[in-house]
């Protein structure tokens, strides 16, 4: 797990099938101090987080695969916790 900031949402027009519908966002990785831990990533977020919210990220296969239903789908990282 990984903490990040929400920076945008993404829109695609063109997605794999198991993506249709879903809402994806742009998440800044944070350390500890507050830094930036590397690039931002596309998120599959099912928690409805805006731009600025602090959340919680998984790298975990299972979840994507329970948010979306599909066992296939390519999205590696979801939010799985929104920090108050």
């Amino acid at each position: 797990m990984q903490t990040a900031r929400v920076i945008g949402h993404a829109r695609a027009t063109v997605k794999h099938e198991s993506l249709v519908g879903r809402r994806l966002v742009i998440a800044q990785p944070l350390l500890l101090s507050g830094d930036a831990d590397g690039p931002p990533l596309l998120v599959l977020d099912h928690l409805g987080c805006r731009t600025g919210d602090m959340v919680v990220l998984t790298s975990d296969g299972s979840a994507v695969t329970d948010i979306t239903g599909s066992d296939v789908c390519p999205a590696r990282w979801s939010v799985c916790g929104l920090v108050d």
